[in-house]
């Protein structure tokens, strides 16, 4: 007998077309007709209706709004509705996030939120056993791999690439073993995987949604209209060669608003097909659920096809490549990684330190549900993806901001208490436009600087100031350099400091220190600048080890372009060809022989496979002073960076920025800064996978099938989260990015990262809206500032640099300043843990889990294959203390995994 299992479902995006709050309430349907509230009002209602009934919700944000209005007898029936199993959560999250622009932490933080809230209110019956990411655009294995590791017993999704789909289904291999990490034994990151067979829609001709067009089923046998031996046959002609069991998704996006609808013509289908069995016809149909289909599959006993990579990039057509979205909307990918940093800094990690007094304390009431809620709503795979409409981004940035606020009152209540001063703290959020009005106006200030690794950490400041020089604490080395015409330009009229201070700080693990700075009344003027227009360029050196006590990075620019020519690791005595440019692509507007797909926010789609460079040459200008040496490059208008050493770093910072883009020769426009190396990379690259584990990659090569390559650029663009590399037998050269990016290895030898995009079409996926972004600030373009780190290294021992590096970069110290005089009481260091933990252990959650209790999450790091040392497994002596109680045990942390503490 063939089991069609039918699975009644919504798929209800966290914004997307609409925002979060438009699309429960059912608000703007002039934009699309959905609302959320409605939807789950049907079902349960339907469900009453029939006791075979099943359907399954995903997105916990929308439940958990839906469920605070309904009255305790409702609650009652639809708990009864769990206990049956005829109402079944699958995934779970907060929202169904997207896997290629996310980071690690901040998914596991939103499938918390998500599986808290059903474990705590519907028990064992409501836990997801199925992990269920039927929309977003490609897979990542850390994704696999922590959805197995979370318990999950099995995961489908929906969008595979067209190529990959059409030999599964020729195999049948549609439905695998994903072997989710090169690292654990197995089955620890193995996960049971099933590819839908029609995405997440229904087969073609039965949808029978307020939103379809479909015939319902028509069983009066006296009206002429009847079709039932019609739909019967369709039906039966398409699970027609399938195996024992089959699943068939009946719904689609914000469907069964009107449940009625669908229940009754899927009551009727299951009725008359089933009526065929007495003909002999061996097929059976029955309403289910992912995790009924799950239990058949697992007792059929049959073996599964092995996966180990990963399923990017994702296109679904010849030219049509979903991987421009890895970069879209580049500062709404920076402003939530920066409140991922911030949400583990401020809301969890002082909520904790500081205890009760940092949630009601001097300076008022502080909550970090706020910002949880906001971070977790901003996972979702139209949010930080960068696929939504203009006004729903703008919705996710606000909803950020106001984490930031209400997480700023725990930090100043937090800090106020461990460090016995009261005085008023201020939060300078635009230090990297070089914008804090306090330190532009003090002549005398304090800086604390909050560190939330479990290690300490060397930490290089720069403050927007308008002295020449100052006196600061405790600090090893300062300078006073001039802020850049490039800052001056971004900032425009936000603020008015002439020069920076730049100092280095170290702070203990888990912990703060605190710098006094006093302004100097008659202090030298700050560093001499020298310009320098490419003809007129000497050999400009910035050598490390005029400031340092040892050799670290040496970096040499050619003298007739004004551009990167080599960089040199002292220490390991390491050298290699770098030269660095920026570049655009001209994104295709759909007039082309081959197709008709333009770029857009979902896809990247370059007009040719050779870029245009901005300018071959760069006007420079250099400073150098003990704490800091800078070479700062204009290459036109609308693109220049900064080219950075600091004292004790072994790290290459380049600062760009970008915009606004023109777009006045009627051109959409994707730039990218690409690295042009000596290493030998044959093809070879590596990207990470959430943050976490690293993947190889080939140019023109997929591991599971023999790929037809159609897009040249396009084709070969992965998504970087947090870190690439290439590398060679002798060295590696790793770039530490400070957002998600999308990039590739086009050349050997070479690395680029796409940093913005700025289009005139829309890419006919949906959002209906061209990616040309503006802003009040930015009317001609939106202005685009971020970071690059880049390292060399022996490839033995590159990640024991990078993936610090890399921690450093996604959970920065948080920064905050007091005016005047500090108090002479006032505790000036202060660290949460008795010693550092060991290089491998990474502190990944220390939050208040409630009144009474902590969760605590360390993570062994590295991959089994990475470092001869750090690879190895760990034993941690975890003793913790408060008032009268204490609490010792051992944990042993194997590669990688992960540990959840409940204390």
């Amino acid at each position: 007998m063939l089991n069609v299992h039918l699975v009644p479902h919504t798929h209800d995006d966290v914004g997307w077309l609409k925002t979060v709050d438009q699309y429960f309430y059912g608000d703007r349907n002039d934009i699309q007709h959905a609302g959320v509230q409605y939807i789950l009002d049907s079902v349960v209602d339907q469900l009453l209706k029939n006791p075979d009934r099943r359907f399954i919700y995903v997105e916990t944000a929308f439940f958990y709004r839906w469920w605070r209005q309904q009255s305790s007898s409702m609650q009652q029936t639809v708990k009864q509705l769990v206990n049956e199993g005829r109402l079944e959560f699958v995934n779970g999250g907060w929202c169904m996030s997207d896997e290629a622009t996310t980071h690690y932490s901040a998914v596991i933080d939103q499938m918390t939120m998500g599986l808290r809230f059903l474990n705590e209110t519907f028990g064992p019956c409501g836990r997801p056993r199925v992990a269920w990411h039927i929309d977003p655009f490609g897979h990542a294995r850390e994704h696999a791999s922590m959805f197995a590791q979370m318990g999950y017993d099995g995961f489908f999704f929906g969008r595979l690439d067209y190529q990959d789909r059409a030999r599964r289904m020729m195999y049948r291999e549609q439905e695998l073993l994903w072997r989710a990490s090169d690292s654990l034994t197995p089955p620890m990151a193995d996960l049971f995987t099933g590819i839908l067979p029609n995405g997440y829609n229904p087969p073609e001709g039965f949808c029978w949604d307020q939103s379809c067009d479909d015939a319902p089923i028509r069983d009066d046998p006296d009206l002429e209209d009847y079709n039932v031996d019609d739909v019967v046959k369709r039906f039966l002609a398409i699970a027609e060669g399938q195996t024992n069991h089959i699943i068939m998704t009946m719904g689609s996006d914000f469907q069964y608003e009107n449940a009625n609808l669908w229940y009754k013509n899927l009551d009727k289908l299951i009725h008359y097909v089933n009526a065929q069995q007495a003909n002999g016809i061996k097929v059976n149909v029955l309403y289910s659920t992912p995790s009924c289909y799950l239990q058949e599959l697992h007792r059929t006993n049959l073996t599964w096809a092995l996966k180990n990579d990963d399923f990017f990039p994702y296109a679904d057509d010849a030219h049509d490549f979903w991987t421009g979205y890895f970069t879209s909307r580049p500062a709404l990918k920076r402003y939530e990684r920066i409140s991922n940093s911030n949400l583990q800094v401020m809301c969890n990690q002082l909520e904790v330190l500081g205890g009760p007094v940092s949630r009601r304390g001097p300076f008022g009431v502080g909550d970090s549900k706020t910002m949880k809620e906001a971070m977790a709503v901003a996972q979702h795979h139209d949010a930080v993806s960068g696929t939504e409409k203009q006004h729903v981004a703008n919705d996710y940035a606000r909803r950020l901001a106001n984490g930031w606020q209400h997480c700023q009152v725990l930090v100043s209540n937090s800090l106020a208490g461990l460090s016995g001063s009261t005085a008023e703290r201020i939060y300078c959020d635009n230090l990297n436009i070089s914008v804090c009005p306090l330190t532009e106006s003090s002549k005398k200030f304090s800086v604390n600087v909050y560190n939330p690794l479990a290690r300490p950490v060397t930490w290089p400041v720069r403050l927007p100031v308008n002295g020449t020089a100052y006196v600061v604490s405790d600090a090893n080395g300062k300078s006073v350099v001039p802020v850049s015409p490039a800052t001056r330009e971004v900032r425009r009229s936000r603020g008015f400091a002439v020069n920076e201070l730049v100092f280095q700080v170290q702070a203990p693990p888990l912990g703060y220190t605190t710098y006094s700075v006093s302004l100097l009344q008659n202090g030298p003027p700050p560093a001499s600048t020298q310009h320098h227009t490419p003809t007129a360029i000497k050999n400009k050196v910035l050598n490390h080890s005029v400031i340092t006590y040892e050799h670290f990075l040496q970096v040499t620019f050619d003298p007739d372009t004004g551009l990167l020519s080599s960089l040199s690791n002292l220490e390991t005595k390491q050298t290699i060809k770098l030269t660095q440019n920026f570049y655009w692509y001209n994104a295709s507007d759909g007039n082309n022989v081959e197709s008709i797909q333009p770029s857009g926010a979902y896809i990247f789609r370059p007009n040719s496979s050779t870029p245009f460079v901005i300018s071959k040459t760069a006007k420079t200008e250099s400073i150098q002073t003990p704490a800091v040496q800078e070479v700062r490059q204009w290459f036109s208008p609308w693109v220049s960076q900064v080219v950075r050493l600091y004292a004790d770093s072994r790290a290459l910072e380049l600062e760009w920025t970008v915009g606004p883009v023109p777009i006045d020769d009627d051109l959409g426009k994707e730039v990218i800064t690409r690295l042009d190396t000596s290493i030998q990379t044959a093809q070879y690259f590596y990207t990470d996978s959430n943050g976490r584990e690293v993947l190889q990659r080939k140019t023109d090569f997929r591991p599971t099938w023999n790929l037809k390559q159609s897009e040249p650029i396009a084709g070969n663009y992965y998504p970087i989260n947090s870190r690439a590399f290439i590398k060679d037998d002798d060295d590696q050269l790793t770039v530490v990015t400070d957002r998600s990016q999308g990039g590739g290895s086009i050349n050997n030898g070479s690395l680029e990262i796409m940093l913005h995009r700025r289009l005139l079409y829309d890419d006919v996926r949906g959002v209906a809206e061209p990616l040309n972004e503006t802003s009040g600030i930015f009317p001609k373009g939106l202005v685009v500032r971020g970071r690059l780190l880049l390292s060399l290294d022996r490839p033995a021992s590159a990640a024991d640099a990078h993936r610090p590096l890399a921690q450093e970069v996604v959970l920065q110290p948080l920064l905050t300043f007091t005016g005047g005089d500090l108090h002479p009481n006032t505790r000036l260091e202060f660290s949460g843990l008795q010693a550092a933990l060991p290089p491998a252990v990474h502190l990944l959650t220390l939050s208040q889990w409630d009144k009474d209790s902590v969760l605590l999450r360390l993570e062994h790091q590295f991959q089994s294959w990475e470092s001869k040392v750090n690879s190895q497994p760990v034993t941690v002596n975890l003793q913790v203390r408060h008032s009268h109680t204490s609490y010792t045990s051992h944990l042993h942390l194997s590669v990688p995994s992960l540990q959840h503490i409940r204390t």
